[in-house]
């Protein structure tokens, strides 16, 4: 299974190398309670056909019965869901909820692909970079990003921040390991698993296949961009250490060992020792990782590990849980 957005842009290129005109969907804000976030896409097709997701499934229906009356002809413009009462009831979007979205239509053109097929090294790769859309005459540009919001309309002018997705690396094969996969693979993530070892080797139950390779090594040439959480729970010194040893020297958003308070005091104890790190990488780790939920299976603590994970991708502060 792929990050939606790659499934988005990948079915989006596919269906213009076919010669299709398509609708890319682009949520640029959200007002009170929204499923989806800015910068979630949705891509059809005149038939109907679609991939991605801009709410809980009712926008979608709103756009594609509106696509199927030859509605949203402009190369680019924003609509507006759930704005009224009576929108916000037949859309039946939660608490009062509205969105902004950017439609675009766009013909089969050479342009038009090779804008695609930018967006998807763009994806899979390790920065981040801005899409520029001019409403007025459906101009597209791509630059450099300097930072901000996900998406922001600015008059005329659209700008949307598309970069690497959200990357999980399981640094070692666990039980605890195998279902983070799983929850990760559902949330869409792209989900990356060495360990070295021959007895572990082989494909999770997440359809993830093993890498047989030391995490630390995959790390040190170059496995870890800014939307990459790397996650060690093998409860193995020789796995776990090292890969946090290399991931502190990378931009990772999330980096964490599993273990008591007591182990973690001495895998700090020892990452200073050995690995020669100072109190500013050991205080980039958690440990112990993930949320305080009183887990003890290993489905628990997966579930704690990866809403963490989650947490911290989506700026949230524990004290705002």
């Amino acid at each position: 299974m792929q990050p939606l957005d790659l499934q988005v842009i990948e079915q989006a290129l596919s269906w213009a190398a076919d010669g299709h005109p398509v609708w890319l969907c682009t949520v640029l804000s959200t007002y009170g309670s929204a499923p989806r976030s800015p910068g979630a896409m949705l891509v059809a097709r005149g038939d109907g056909a679609h991939v991605g997701s801009l709410s809980g499934g009712c926008v979608e229906e709103e756009f594609l019965e509106g696509l199927a009356r030859g509605g949203f002809p402009a190369p680019a413009q924003v609509v507006r869901y759930g704005e009224t009462e009576d929108e916000r009831q037949r859309l039946e979007l939660p608490c009062g909820g509205s969105l902004q979205v950017l439609v675009e239509r766009r013909a089969a053109t050479a342009d038009w692909i090779e804008h695609l097929t930018t967006l998807r090294y763009t994806l899979l790769g390790q920065h981040r970079r801005v899409r520029h859309v001019d409403l007025s005459s459906g101009a597209l540009a791509l630059g450099a990003d300097q930072g901000g919001e996900a998406a922001r309309l600015l008059g005329e002018r659209v700008e949307i921040r598309i970069g690497p997705v959200l990357r999980l690396l399981l640094a070692g094969v666990s039980p605890v390991a195998r279902v983070c996969a799983s929850f990760a693979v559902e949330l869409g993530c792209e989900v990356i698993v060495c360990d070295p070892r021959e007895d572990k080797q082989g494909v999770l139950a997440a359809g993830v296949p093993v890498r047989p390779v030391m995490p630390s090594k995959f790390i040190a040439e170059g496995g870890c961009h800014d939307t990459t959480a790397v996650v060690a729970l093998t409860h193995d010194p020789r796995i776990d250490d090292l890969a946090m040893m290399e991931a502190v020297r990378t931009p990772a958003f999330y980096i964490g060992a599993m273990g008591s308070q007591r182990t973690s005091e001495r895998r700090a104890e020892r990452l200073r020792r050995i690995g020669g790190l100072s109190d500013a990488d050991i205080a980039r780790i958690r440990m112990p990782i993930g949320l305080n939920l009183g887990s003890k299976t290993p489905a628990e603590i997966a579930l704690a590990v990866m809403a963490d994970v989650l947490r911290v991708y989506r700026g949230k502060s524990r004290d705002e849980l």
